[in-house]
């Protein structure tokens, strides 16, 4: 009876509608200042409807279809997410992912756009099957931690790279007979679409050194007006910019890359996609989830299951819905900086992104070189991972550089991913090094054996050449 009354008079101090169900009270919070919290992580996230469709756009895709994909796929996650987790983590589409499906599935192993989107969901449904299982922390401890951060750097390089390339400031120019096959070079900067890209860097980055949250956002409808004034018809307005949304992808996946790609190559694919999805998400709910105070004394998320299963479901959602793979984003701390604390910020972030459908066909009025100056952007602040250490008010570098067991798999990681336009290989390459120095140190026990048994995955689809004559 005592605690029938005692719950009673606690949910009478929560009170009803949206105070009492995402308990406002508990977190010292207001709808006033959630509801602001949920526009500025929109604001903030809202660059992602212009560059995803400009990603997946050079894998074939048609830029209107994406974005509307683009905005259901954030705005139906991201309320799930408030409403299941009430934790204030936006989702959307995941930069770098994106990238993948585009360069490396389609571009590089010749897949169809919806069989790319399949390798999406089959990875999603892996990862969602982990979550359920409660052993999402146990891949957490097969891979060294060294690894998991040369993986997201080598990712934002990567999308550093493609930023530079869709600029037009780094090309690759043919070498003469005799000499080299060709190389990567600086472009005269002397035409109307570099100069755009040029514009639209120097306007995002001196936005974001003044604070300005939006500044990503801001800066790519700057650079999109100065496409707009300069002579050479670098943008053009589309001949419906209020078509409206175009529902044409949803459902455009197959499973057909097993029999395309062989079913190791097809494996180690899904795999390569899953290390990059998970390890994308672990350290944005640990980043977001300090900031907002939702970590225990020991740092770790409590309650985790519920956003690593929404996320899980968001990959498998963004495969369905071809929009890429969708993931937490780190871009829900500008939420938490104003204030926002619970479920609701995530919930008025999803229906901000639903309600821009109608104006999604006004993304083809975007050109790629004034998207390009944020791949840029978000690509140099992906490298941060390397400072995630030392103690408070100092930054160390997270990776030991000089100890040639971190230093070198780290190394070969990161490069690997932009030279060759493969995440994929970055991984593997990660993966076999960090196993072969541990053997020639003497340290082998100290290797997870499941890391030994991904290595000889990797190791036989790299060779897969000389053995299988493979044509892949």
């Amino acid at each position: 009876m005592g605690e029938k009354i005692a719950l009673n008079n606690m949910s009478s101090r929560r009170g009803g509608g949206l105070e009492g169900f995402f308990r406002l009270g508990d977190h010292g919070a207001n709808v006033r200042t959630e509801v602001l919290a949920g526009v500025t992580t929109f604001v903030v996230m809202a660059y992602i409807i212009a560059v995803n469709p400009a990603i997946l756009a050079a894998g074939g895709l048609d830029p209107r279809a994406v974005a509307t994909s683009t905005c259901l796929v954030a705005g139906l996650l991201s309320i799930a997410m408030g409403l299941y987790t009430n934790r204030a983590f936006a989702i959307a589409p995941g930069l770098g992912l994106n990238a993948i499906v585009a360069f490396n599935l389609i571009g590089g192993l010749g897949l169809t756009p919806a069989e790319a989107m399949g390798v999406v969901v089959a990875e999603g449904i892996v990862i969602t099957i982990l979550v359920l299982l409660g052993v999402r922390k146990y891949v957490m401890d097969v891979v060294p931690t060294a690894l998991s951060r040369g993986i997201s750097v080598g990712i934002g390089l990567f999308i550093l790279f493609i930023g530079l390339r869709n600029a037009g400031i780094v090309t690759f120019e043919r070498g003469q007979t005799g000499t080299v096959d060709g190389f990567l070079t600086l472009t005269p900067l002397n035409s109307w679409p570099i100069f755009v890209a040029m514009a639209g860097l120097l306007v995002t980055i001196v936005l974001m050194a003044r604070g300005v949250r939006a500044g990503i956002l801001l800066g790519i409808v700057i650079a999109t007006i100065i496409a707009f004034l300069v002579p050479g018809d670098v943008a053009n307005l589309p001949a419906e910019p209020l078509a409206g949304p175009d529902f044409s992808l949803i459902g455009q996946f197959s499973f057909g890359f097993f029999a395309k790609l062989g079913l190791l190559t097809a494996v180690l694919v899904v795999f390569s996609f899953m290390l990059s999805d998970f390890f994308d998400t672990m350290g944005t709910l640990i980043g977001v989830g300090a900031e907002a105070g939702y970590l225990n004394r020991e740092g770790e998320l409590e309650d985790a299951q519920r956003p690593l299963l929404v996320d899980s479901l968001g990959a498998v959602a963004g495969g369905v819905f071809s929009s890429s793979s969708a993931t937490t984003y780190i871009e829900s701390a500008a939420g938490i900086a104003a204030g926002g604390r619970t479920g609701l910020v995530s919930v008025v972030t999803g229906i901000l992104f639903l309600a821009a459908l109608p104006f999604v066909a006004l993304v083809n009025a975007i050109p790629s070189v004034a998207t390009a100056p944020a791949l840029i952007v978000v690509g140099v602040l992906m490298v941060g991972v390397l400072s995630e250490g030392g103690t408070a008010g100092e930054r160390r570098s997270a990776i030991d550089f000089r100890n040639i067991e971190e230093g070198l798999p780290v190394v070969l990681t990161m490069l690997m991913m932009p030279l060759t336009f493969s995440i994929t290989n970055g991984i593997g390459v990660g993966f076999i090094s960090y196993a072969l120095i541990k053997i020639a140190r003497g340290k082998a026990r100290e290797v997870h054996p499941v890391l030994y048994v991904v290595a000889a995955a990797f190791l036989l689809y790299f060779l897969r050449w000389a053995l299988f004559d493979a044509r892949f």
